[in-house]
């Protein structure tokens, strides 16, 4: 969705009209049995991966997972301990074969922007543009310029302006000298919530404008699917999975993916009769045999209270209004730990204490033990 489409007042230092972005000769980017070690310390674990040309892949996972190592060995800033980077059909990091990171063809963007204070914004978009004799790198920076927006901000130093307006000349620099691939870590971190919506509604717009292969480092479940063509999750330096946002979603491969895109409630079921069987009744039907051990992890959107439902019996203990949602804590029989609810605001009301609490069989994921503990 494009910026200027949004229902919500966009914020002052949103980016103003401006011209398509230039088109790069996008490649593909990918990690053979990659892994990464400090001392006795691994780091990375054998990951193979690969960006397709024009995608935007997003390496999604907890903070100290790995992702922004892996970044770093693609625009080798790191050197692999093993396993291969390939960009198109080219070696550029292997075990007899490293291409220093200026020879590579990417471009990069951190977290905190790393604009030359010094310089003003045309310069700072100069900065990339060396090989060009003085002329022409200014009109492509002047043009990079205008594609994001800042054309008015050419003479400023980097400290005149927001935190928006920084992030648009870093993402206007990297993408200035046409890379093959973009590597942007944690780019929009440093935001507010406001005024992130709209940054990265406009840069999703230009990465496509510009047709670069993109990998996109975050911790936010939330950003990846809104920035990605697929999504990579990764955890103690393993990859978990790989996929459409849809697919990690609807189809995570245990509880930790589960878990990343939706908060959860977690109960422990076993198999009867070909369905799993919990505290709150039947959940889901199951190909497994009789006895055959679960977890089940509910999504606190398929947890519904209601005064008169088939269902068990439970009691509100807590309530929180977040806006649009009710918060829930709801303790129920049969079970040691409450429950978590979130449903429509004003849908129960105030006053009720005790309600009937059944589930929805979409927001029902099951995992056999040997799943879970992987």
């Amino acid at each position: 969705m494009r910026a200027d489409t949004l229902s919500e007042p966009v914020p002052d230092d949103a980016p103003k009209q401006r011209r398509s972005a230039g088109v790069s000769f996008a490649a593909r980017l990918a990690f053979e049995d990659v892994g990464y070690r400090v001392g006795t310390t691994e780091i990375l674990k054998g990951i193979s991966l690969s960006a397709e040309p024009g995608e935007v892949l997003c390496l999604l996972g907890p903070s100290g997972s790995g992702k922004s190592t892996l970044l770093k060995i693609a625009a080798g800033i790191e050197r692999p301990s093993f396993g291969r980077v390939l960009l198109g059909d080219r070696e550029v990091a292997g075990p007899q074969r490293f291409v220093a990171p200026e020879k590579r063809g990417v471009g990069l963007m951190f977290q905190d922007f790393a604009l030359f204070p010094h310089m003003t914004v045309l310069d700072n978009i100069r900065f990339g543009l060396r090989a060009m004799d003085s002329a022409a790198a200014k009109r492509e920076a002047a043009a990079a310029l205008e594609r994001v927006g800042l054309a008015d901000a050419a003479g400023a130093y980097p400290h005149m302006l927001s935190g928006g307006e920084q992030q648009r000349i870093a993402l206007a620099r990297a993408l200035t000298p046409r890379p093959s691939v973009l590597l942007m870590d944690e780019p929009f971190s440093g935001l507010d919530s406001r005024l992130k919506d709209v940054v990265r509604t406009d840069t999703l717009q230009i990465l496509r404008e510009a047709r670069a292969t993109a990998i996109v480092v975050t911790h936010d479940a939330e950003e990846a699917m809104r920035l990605g063509d697929r999504i990579a999750l990764i955890r103690d330096g393993s990859l978990v999975q790989a996929g459409t946002a849809a697919e990690l979603y609807g189809r995570p491969v245990d509880l930790f993916a589960a878990g990343f895109f939706s908060e959860l409630n977690v109960l422990e079921g076993v198999v009867r009769g070909g369905r799993v069987t919990t505290p709150l009744g039947p959940v889901a039907d199951s190909p497994s045999s009789d006895g055959t051990r679960v977890t089940v992890a509910l999504r606190l959107g398929g947890l519904r209270l209601e005064e008169s439902r088939q269902g068990v019996s439970g009691r509100i203990v807590a309530r929180r209004f977040l806006g649009g949602v009710d918060l829930f804590t709801v303790a129920v029989e049969g079970l040691d730990q409450p429950l978590r609810s979130r449903m429509r605001a004003g849908l129960v009301p105030e006053n009720r204490r005790d309600v009937v609490v059944s589930i929805d069989p979409r927001d029902v994921i099951v995992f056999e033990k040997a799943a879970e503990d992987r």
